[in-house]
């Protein structure tokens, strides 16, 4: 009977039967000085292209783990297409923003500096780690990468026509989100503005572009943090295809 599975790991490395991973320090260091795994030991590895495998603790250094790559766990899917874009806020909130987009399916993170956000710098490298980390959790098969900050015009400016753009737009009388979400297929995208909203221009502007349907959240004003899960959430609910649809 095979060994449960200590923990889920993405690795940047082609996995096939019979492959051998090295793992980097970092992981290394979360598996034998966190974890207390050994040689022998089995993970669930992933690299967001060729499923998930099994793979064994075949050589433990210091500094470096070498892992033998078994049997393939899941194939493969391809998930339904969703970014979500946001203005950057303080804190530890910034962190959770990414960590939650991650578990709620978001495959493609994008920063936005608008005309009222407060935080015009991130640090691209910890919210990367955060979107791997919560994506090893969450048992999904990606991680979404985490796009340079840029400002809204330049981002609209650059949009791929043929992807939908879902803005939450508060105080504007505008349809709830649940209505507007349309389930066919079509890539799309969320964009969340700053703690202080958008500015009026900004929502006129969005407004007319032909891609873009302002829509509402609910009766309240949410914290830009809480927006984000709550918007992600409903698409993830309405808009996703049934899981037969989603195999590679």
């Amino acid at each position: 009977m095979p060994r449960p599975l200590a923990t889920r790991l993405f690795v940047d490395a082609p996995l096939d039967a019979g492959a051998e991973v090295l793992l980097g320090e970092h992981q290394a260091h979360q598996l034998r000085a966190v974890l207390r795994l050994e040689a022998g030991d089995a993970i669930a590895v992933f690299n967001g292209r060729d499923g998930e495998w099994r793979a064994t603790l075949s050589a433990v250094a210091k500094k470096s783990i070498t892992v033998s790559v078994e049997d393939r766990l899941r194939e493969q899917t391809t998930e339904p297409d969703i970014w979500l874009l946001f203005a950057p806020i303080k804190g530890p909130r910034l962190d959770w923003i990414v960590e939650k987009a991650t578990e709620l399916g978001a495959t493609e993170i994008h920063p936005v500096i608008t005309r009222r956000t407060v935080v015009s710098r991130v640090n691209l490298d910890r919210l990367q780690a955060h979107a791997t980390e919560a994506a090893e959790q969450c048992e999904r098969l990606s991680v979404p990468p985490v796009r340079e900050a840029r400002s809204l015009g330049d981002v609209m400016d650059r949009w791929p026509k043929e992807r939908r753009l879902y803005v939450a737009a508060e105080r504007r009388g505008v349809p709830p989100m649940a209505e507007a979400i349309r389930a066919d297929g079509v890539p799309a995208a969320i964009l969340i503005g700053p703690e202080g909203g958008f500015e009026p221009a900004e929502l006129d502007h969005l407004a007319q572009l032909g891609f873009a349907t302002l829509v509402g959240l609910g009766p309240r004003i949410l914290r830009a943090d809480t927006a984000a899960a709550a918007a992600m959430a409903l698409w993830q609910a309405l808009a996703q295809p049934p899981l037969a649809d989603r195999r590679a």
